[in-house]
């Protein structure tokens, strides 16, 4: 796992002709800091970072906070149907993403979502993502439902309960969203290529895709392209770093939860 991120960081270093020294040197032997300047600016990297924020930002918002809620009416609400719901939810992982997306293009077109932020976003705020929402449902169903009597008792309704009762007690579960969100969010590739026309409104995932097509016809720059690549993947290393305990826990309790 680290020898390719060291190769990156050593093509990022080296200068366009040292990248094809044979026999490859490991340490360049002219440190060429430039190309973290050079290969930025060559696809307008602060633009395309701000949109990769803002559209990774509200779809972590949106599917952590639907999956959440959908999670907590399965595990801790009474009401007909509430197993067949979960079992529609899980069974919809067995579904490809690829498989739904022609008619979503079509559906966004025609309501004129195409070249917008919105196919990108708006799904996570109706419970886009059913991992998620089993995930939360196992984390609720392992918390006591005393709890939940305990708070009725002092007049809390579901909706206090809910914020400053379970959000707090599952932590873990919601922040391991958080993650998986981001980096799905952050890395996807293949939904802003088919929904987004214009080019200043790329997230950074198809910027850097065109970084290379830029260069049609003629070798590209791999030491401009691996020195911004080494840019665009700090934010998902740093996020997973910073919450990696979180992240341990959520996916470890799955197997400990008690499931009904």
């Amino acid at each position: 796992m680290v020898v390719p991120l060291l190769w990156m960081i050593t093509i990022g270093l080296k200068s366009r002709t040292a990248v094809f020294d044979i026999p490859p040197k490991l340490l360049p032997t002219e440190w060429t800091w430039s190309n973290f300047v050079n290969g930025p600016e060559a696809i307008h990297f602060p633009r395309l970072l701000l949109n990769s924020t803002v559209i990774t930002a509200l779809s972590v918002l949106g599917g952590v906070l639907t999956a959440m809620m959908a999670g907590y009416a399965l595990a801790r609400l009474r009401f007909p149907g509430r197993k067949l719901w979960f079992y529609l939810f899980v069974g919809s992982m067995l579904l490809p993403g690829v498989v739904g997306l022609i008619p979503l293009f079509q559906l966004y077109k025609n309501i004129g979502w195409y070249d917008t932020w919105l196919p990108l976003i708006v799904p996570a705020f109706l419970g886009g993502n059913p991992l998620f929402i089993f995930l939360a449902r196992q984390y609720f169903l392992a918390i006591p439902y005393s709890i939940d009597e305990a708070a009725k008792i002092d007049g809390a309704g579901h909706f206090r309960i809910f914020t400053q009762v379970m959000l707090p007690l599952t932590r873990p579960a919601w922040i391991t969203m958080a993650i998986l969100a981001f980096q799905a969010s952050w890395n996807d590739f293949l939904n802003p290529l088919v929904y987004l026309y214009s080019s200043e409104k790329w997230p950074l995932s198809v910027g850097m895709a065109s970084f290379i097509s830029a260069f049609a016809g003629q070798t590209p720059d791999w030491s401009y392209y691996m020195a911004t690549n080494l840019l665009y993947m700090l934010p998902p290393l740093i996020v997973f770093f910073a919450a990696q305990r979180y992240f341990i826990q959520g996916l470890g309790a799955l197997g400990s939860t008690n499931q009904k």
